[in-house]
């Protein structure tokens, strides 16, 4: 049977809000007492904290020895004392006294035998939290049972727990000092590829897409021998909770690329910031020629890929009505859009779906990018400076890949544009004076086999332009 995952969170929670419906932490009252009860330099006092710690010890216990705990039942009062210690370990000395109080090993034994989803999710909130510091971070990343543990949580059906798990196997990978006993111990989990995949692919919960796409996506860029295997399926589960053939009671088998499509048209019009993250994974995958297989090899030849990259950007990004500001906007999306299609664009130029004529508003939208740059330029001087100099701002550095990424796609596609290609592109629109202008200015003088092909095929359709385009194409050469 195929397990779902229900995106419906309890009625009186809000996931991504859980510093808002919480009581206010406690404190200690007494002058007198604060001054050993304290935790560090902050109000709050040891005493409750291990007090509420033991009754949730003592609770989790008699609950699972005579089962009687609802998988959807939580005591109202624990629960918002636990809440109360989940907003408490945002701060860095309660969540060091959480650690000097055993708090990983205690939490991972109530993770380990709760039957209710919401304590499962505000346990493994306290431990994201407390992740979120140095220290704290090594002694959970340290602790194998609880990493185990948290592997097999995602395979969980509670959306708010999977929130929470993906967040803290997220905040541990950024961590330089663990992330590598992370990228291992995941590595070695055989059911962890596919149970992301299968969020990926059937979730439409937007925030844990969105988490889950940025744990795949830095997991990828600290270990990207595991980001092979998972392309090429060597992680494949033998054994997982998630998808099963219905014929054989088997799991079926989930490509990684069609997973990360599938999230990206989901938070298409949800999430720019989640649809940034898939594509940039798409990216990283573009990095191996095992990857590169896989886009274009997937679904007739990597189509239903370029379709939706296509109209993504005819249709979303950088518009004819936007202002040129909208590029600084869009930067890095724009990138990672037009990094997969130039590089799809090489490989499968036998393909149908990559001939020019077929994609006029593609090459129009390339070059509306460039001359967006340009206006930004003349604006502030320091973006895209052609040289490529360093510069502090990282807007600038971002706007110079998107440029560097433009001229190489736009170098691509004419270095193959014939004069009935340019004929229809000034017809509609696509194809102008300015653009052409603009594209020259970013491609002299690396990309110059590609302009002459350019200036070659215009001078074939439109004698005028073609010479306003010479002058111009001399001109940058002299400065270059």
């Amino acid at each position: 049977m195929e397990k779902k995952i229900n995106d419906s969170s309890p009625p009186d929670v809000e996931v991504s809000n859980h510093m808002d419906r919480n009581p206010s932490p406690p404190s200690s009252d007494d002058e007198e007492d604060s001054v050993g009860d304290s935790i560090g330099s902050t109000v709050y006092s040891k005493h409750w904290v291990f007090t509420t710690l033991t009754k949730l010890i003592e609770v989790i216990s008699e609950d699972s020895s005579s089962g009687e705990q609802d998988s959807g039942d939580l005591d109202e009062d624990l629960e918002n004392e636990i809440c109360k210690v989940w907003d408490m370990s945002t701060n860095k000395d309660v969540a060091l006294f959480l650690q000097e109080f055993k708090a990983p090993e205690i939490l991972l034994g109530v993770i380990a035998k709760s039957k209710c989803s919401r304590l499962t999710e505000i346990c493994v909130g306290i431990l994201g939290n407390m992740a979120c510091f140095q220290e704290p971070c090594l002694v959970i990343s340290k602790n194998d049972d609880l990493g185990e543990v948290l592997l097999m949580l995602l395979s969980d059906t509670d959306p708010p727990t999977l929130l929470e798990t993906s967040r803290l196997i997220l905040t541990c990978l950024k961590q330089a000092e663990v992330s590598g006993t992370w990228a291992d111990r995941i590595s070695k989990a055989q059911s962890v590829r596919d149970n992301l995949c299968f969020i990926m692919t059937s979730s439409t919960n937007v925030d844990l897409l969105v988490k889950v796409g940025e744990l795949v996506d830095e997991l990828f860029q600290v270990d990207e021998d595991l980001m092979t295997a998972w392309i090429k399926g060597d992680s494949q589960p033998r054994e997982s909770l998630s998808v099963t053939d219905s014929e054989n009671n088997e799991p079926a088998a989930l490509h990684l690329v069609p997973c990360v499509l599938e999230a990206a048209k989901q938070l298409r019009s949800d999430s720019p910031e989640g649809l940034d993250v898939y594509m940039h994974i798409m990216v990283l995958l573009g990095t191996v020629d095992e990857g590169v297989q896989a886009i274009v090899q997937w679904a007739d030849g990597g189509k239903e890929i370029w379709n939706f990259l296509f109209d993504l950007t005819c249709s979303d990004l950088c518009q004819p009505n936007d202002p040129p500001l909208i590029v600084q906007e869009q930067k890095t999306l724009l990138s990672s859009v037009f990094s997969i299609m130039s590089m799809m664009f090489v490989s499968q130029a036998d393909q149908n779906y990559t001939q020019i004529d077929k994609n006029l508003p593609l090459v129009g939208s390339i070059m509306r990018v460039t001359e967006h740059l340009d206006t930004l330029k003349v604006k502030n001087p320091e973006y895209c400076s052609p040289d490529g100099s360093d510069s502090d701002d990282e807007g600038d550095f971002h706007l110079q890949i998107l440029r560097d990424i433009c001229c190489e796609f736009l170098s691509h596609i004419l270095s193959k544009i014939t004069k009935e290609n340019l004929l229809e592109g000034i017809k509609q629109g696509h194809v102008t004076k300015n653009r052409c202008l603009s594209a020259l200015r970013h491609l002299l003088p690396v990309y110059d086999t590609s302009v002459n092909s350019l200036l070659a095929a215009i001078g074939e359709a439109d004698r005028t332009l073609a010479d306003t385009l010479q002058k111009e194409a001399q001109r940058l050469r002299r400065q270059s």
